[in-house]
């Protein structure tokens, strides 16, 4: 406490800091340093690298030089220091680029491009040759799951007019080394293949192009039936095998380095090769040969599952394991990091590993569908972080993210919500990054000056705040392994009672946690749906017994007694209680290291983040209350003494309905008159 405030009298001593909105990102380097650089050649992928380092480089002067290297990939860089003089080499145009925003981040961590006495060398290469951003865009320009505004892709305006936007939304993927993006969404229309699409397609592709930037699209299997007028879409149909081949002769008449086809089908009634009795390897093989000769690729999804299962969580293993060997190889079965969707604790997918030669993407979530959207603060980097300890990164093929951008001047909603986007770019060039590491990279580039020793003690604090930040959610959301209790029509607040005649049992929060007098949690041991035999052995039986499962997916994997005796000695509904009372307090934790900032961040992002906290303390509060009265009918116990009292009626709480879908974010006067 006593640290607490003496940073707080500090803060009142420095004067006001100059107005930003938020639309700089971490790209927030002055513009006048005029450095010295040297580069082989003309051209715009190194005119854009000579730029950016003429603008923002402060240090020796820079030569960048093109040059074969058995050690370094395609798109990997040396940087040396030799001498005062620094030389950056690298096989590529992009590579250079990608050194030329490595340098500057650096430099504004302090760490590099000074004289000195000891010379110095930095080699950097990309663990995966696919770092892709996901944007679940529509046509009309809505985003599902998107918490930003529109989408940045004014369709009816292109290929004609060209925002400064797009320019801009690739440079900051370059500055972090993304390599590729999908413009549309996983549930798409036929109409992004119409030759007027493509056209507009192209005129994004043109301004990626000099940042290494190549275009995907998602596609509708069913094309062939809604755009061509064929009578099926069967896989191994000869009509539908030459018009996929014809469609793809044109997509690279128009972009000749477009990427390839992202892929959802058989899920959530998107149509797939299921619809006429082919698999999943049929369906993908048709598309990638259509593909191959242009040297582009298939990402087929293996989000899928069926409301007639017992375990949902089970369903992508039962479709796809059985087809290992049987893709092409350039399929890559692209699998969400757990085996249910997004929720913010799961454990890793089982299909990672199960799959030997078959090639395989995990899909990580940028975007905060279950985690408070863009009203909360959760850094996700812990999370993919948490999900590498389990999966190798070696044993990837590639990386994709669902992208949380939108047309907010901010770009992602919430200040911090831009901390996602870069955590993932950072960690999908390098996944041994730890998430600590990339908080400091991005809090130093965006809202602190790494020079300034003032500076120093308030990041400190901010920074430990983003650490916090995600465990914090799962404290005052879902504890323990519980997941998926979620309110109908849009997955922002708590609804654990929800049931809705009629839906599909899968989407129903009891379906998940299945409380009852005897205890709670979805029973997936031996003695349920045997979803832990999916795991290697090891894991296995660690989290087919009871008694050895880790606390944070107890009730993921068993139906525990309300009396059962956690690992800190106190019973699972007092641990229960504890555990969502602690993430409130974490939140209002997070307001009082916030506002140590004021007289360090600009007026206007201070304020944005410290409007946004005090709508996560009030979430906190009715997810706690809303789970702990809802569950104590089952479990008849008292709250611990040193838990906080509800301030709700869980009748009241029954009540509240929220006038919106997954595709916006609720405002504050919305979640003001929510009671």
């Amino acid at each position: 406490m006593k640290k607490l405030l003496s940073l707080f009298l500090l803060s009142c001593l420095l004067g006001p800091v100059s107005a930003e909105d938020g639309s700089r990102l971490w790209l927030r380097q002055s513009t006048d340093a005029h450095a010295q650089i040297t580069a082989p050649r003309q051209s715009p992928t190194l005119n854009i690298a000579v730029r950016e380092l003429k603008q923002a480089w402060k240090g020796l002067p820079v030569t960048l030089v093109l040059k074969k290297d058995k050690q370094l990939s395609s798109e990997g860089f040396r940087i040396r220091q030799v001498n005062g003089k620094l030389t950056v080499t690298s096989p590529s145009e992009t590579g250079l680029l990608y050194a030329a925003y490595h340098l500057i981040r650096l430099q504004e961590m302090q760490n590099f491009g000074k004289p000195s006495e000891t010379d110095q060398e930095i080699t950097e290469n990309p663990a995966y040759d696919l770092r892709i951003l996901n944007h679940w865009d529509n046509l009309d320009r809505s985003i599902e799951r998107g918490y930003a505004g529109k989408s940045l892709w004014n369709w009816e305006e292109l290929p004609g007019t060209l925002s400064d936007r797009y320019e801009a939304y690739a440079r900051a993927n370059a500055s972090i080394g993304i390599n590729a993006t999908v413009l549309n969404n996983v549930n798409a229309s036929s109409k992004i293949l119409s030759a007027e699409y493509l056209e507009k397609v192209k005129a994004l592709a043109d301004i990626f192009r000099p940042y290494g930037i190549k275009v995907y699209l998602s596609i509708n299997f069913a094309s062939p039936m809604q755009l061509g007028g064929l009578s099926t879409a069967d896989p191994l149909d000869k009509d539908v095998i030459a018009w996929w081949k014809q469609k793809a002769k044109e997509i690279y008449r128009t972009i000749p380095d477009f990427g390839g086809f992202l892929v959802k089908a058989n899920s959530e009634g998107q149509p797939g090769p299921c619809d006429f009795n082919r698999t999943h390897a049929e369906g993908a093989n048709m598309l990638a040969d259509a593909l191959k000769p242009y040297k582009g690729i298939v990402m087929w999804r293996a989000f899928v599952y069926s409301p007639t299962d017992a375990d949902r969580a089970k369903q992508a293993y039962l479709e796809f394991q059985p087809l290992d060997g049987q893709f092409r190889d350039n399929v890559i079965v692209q699998i969400k990091n757990g085996p249910v969707d997004f929720q913010p604790r799961e454990p890793y997918s089982p299909l990672f590993g199960a799959m030997p030669r078959t090639p395989q993407m995990v899909e990580f979530q940028i975007t905060q569908e279950y985690l408070g959207f863009s009203n909360h603060l959760a850094y996700l980097a812990p999370m993919w972080e948490e999900f590498f300890d389990f999966v190798k990164p070696s044993s990837l093929k590639a990386i994709a993210g669902v992208a949380n951008i939108g047309t907010d001047t901010n770009w992602c909603g919430h200040p911090f919500a831009q901390a996602n986007w870069y955590a993932f770019g950072r960690m999908a060039w390098n996944p041994s990054l730890t998430s600590g590491t990339i908080a400091e990279e991005w809090l130093k580039q965006t809202f602190f000056d790494a020079s300034n020793p003032k500076h120093a003690p308030i990041a400190y604090e901010i920074h430990n705040m983003m650490m916090e930040s995600r465990k914090a959610v799962v404290d005052y959301m879902m504890p323990l392994g519980l997941h998926h209790l979620f309110a109908w029509g849009h997955h922002y607040g708590p609804e654990p009672w929800c049931d809705v005649p009629g839906a599909r049992p899968d989407w129903m929060p009891s379906y998940y946690h299945k409380a009852d007098k005897q205890g709670i949690g979805f029973d997936r041991s031996h003695t349920g749906s045997n979803a832990t035999a999916q795991y290697p052995d090891s894991l296995c039986r660690l989290y087919d017994d009871i008694r050895t499962c880790p606390d944070e997916y107890l009730l993921w994997f068993h139906h525990a007694p309300w009396q059962h005796t956690m690992q800190s000695g106190r019973t699972l509904w007092d641990e229960l209680c504890y555990r969502y009372d602690h993430g409130v307090q974490q939140v209002r934790s997070f307001q009082k290291k916030w506002d140590l900032a004021e007289n360090y961040i600009d007026a206007e992002r201070f304020k944005d983040v410290q409007s946004r906290l005090k709508i996560q303390a009030r979430d906190a509060v009715w997810w706690k209350d809303a789970c702990l009265l809802y569950f104590q009918e089952f479990s008849g116990m008292r709250a611990p003494y040193e838990v906080e009292r509800p301030i709700h009626e869980l009748d009241d709480l029954k009540q509240v309905k929220l006038p919106i879908d997954n595709h916006e974010c609720p405002t504050p006067k919305m979640l003001n008159e929510r009671r």
